[in-house]
């Protein structure tokens, strides 16, 4: 459909292609001697594998890979504030974006009513087809998928998590031909927990909980995975520092997202972004680009003399 209306608005053929495939598509796009550049999006093994194919084969790679986007929130945050900012958040797009957040981190008590917060909000999401005016959560991308994302809720349990609200109790998980999956939330979720190592990429919210300031950073940079963090705070002395101490490639404060303008995404750091370019702004349109230096003088040749130093233009 994209490269119909770029057809229809009058792009010339053959500027915007789509090509369909798997596998098999995708490495005769790294071994093409005529393609020069590949840019990527998708999970960490496959842009590793993008990436070390594509440049063992002399082009420039960009490859993006998962995530695991924390939100830490200090005790002084409004607990209202944070509670719409992690449902928005956390449950945009049905989970399925990069930037989701998927880690709540409550640094003491906050932790608690926060929880509480979030879950007053969780049945008030109307969850429904996307060509429903009424839905504002539609169902994941497919019945696997969906299956697969609701098994963290087993896993998660099963390993100590508590879970705070179970989307599979929804009637359109029950009884909808579709994948339905309504928000779910985990409480005392930890770094060993299979809910918290794998990007779920799906509508479930794990909370995790840190007894100071500097845990909940440590365990964001443990993390191996820099894409996106955010902090709730109303200290700018905390938020300041958090800025510089954090080790990951997109920081909101205040901002669960923080990617607000298609000029600054996107780019992670660690597990998140294999190449040396991001895609924002210059860095993007550098990437597909290359430079040229060119170099002139235009000399009045009567005054031309041996000089034996290094050149300069005059």
């Amino acid at each position: 459909m994209l490269a119909e209306l770029f057809a229809d608005a009058g792009l010339p053929d053959g500027v915007f292609n789509v090509v369909q495939g798997d596998k098999v598509a995708v490495d005769g796009i790294l071994e093409h001697p005529d393609i020069r550049a590949v840019s990527f999006v998708g999970s960490t093994p496959i842009a590793r594998y993008i990436y070390t194919n594509g440049t063992a084969n002399g082009k420039r790679v960009q490859a993006l890979g998962g995530a695991k986007n924390h939100m830490i929130v200090l005790p002084d945050a409004d607990v209202d504030m944070v509670a719409d900012a992690a449902v928005s958040a956390g449950y945009g797009s049905a989970g399925e974006r990069c930037m989701a957040i998927s880690v709540l981190t409550g640094v003491g008590k906050v932790a608690d009513t926060v929880i509480d917060a979030i879950a007053d909000r969780l049945p008030k999401i109307k969850v429904g087809p996307g060509l429903d005016p009424e839905s504002e959560m539609g169902p994941p991308i497919t019945r696997e998928h969906r299956d697969k994302v609701a098994s963290y809720l087993d896993s998660g349990s099963a390993q100590g998590a508590r879970i705070v609200a179970d989307g599979r109790e929804h009637q359109l998980y029950k009884d909808s031909p579709g994948f339905f999956l309504a928000p779910s939330l985990m409480d005392n979720v930890t770094p060993e927990m299979d809910a918290y190592k794998d990007e779920i990429f799906g509508p479930v919210l794990s909370v995790t909980r840190a007894e100071t300031y500097d845990q909940a950073v440590d365990l964001v940079n443990r993390n191996p995975y820099g894409n996106g963090v955010a902090l709730f705070t109303r200290d700018g002395g905390a938020a300041r520092r958090f800025t510089f101490e954090v080790e990951a490639g997109m920081v909101g404060i205040n901002v669960p997202i923080p990617v607000p303008v298609a000029y600054y995404s996107f780019g992670g750091w660690k597990n998140s972004l294999f190449g040396d370019a991001h895609m924002y702004g210059p860095e993007g349109i550098r990437f597909y680009t290359r430079g040229k230096v060119v170099t002139q003088r235009w000399p009045d040749p009567a005054k031309s003399t041996v000089d034996l130093g290094f050149p300069r233009t005059r």
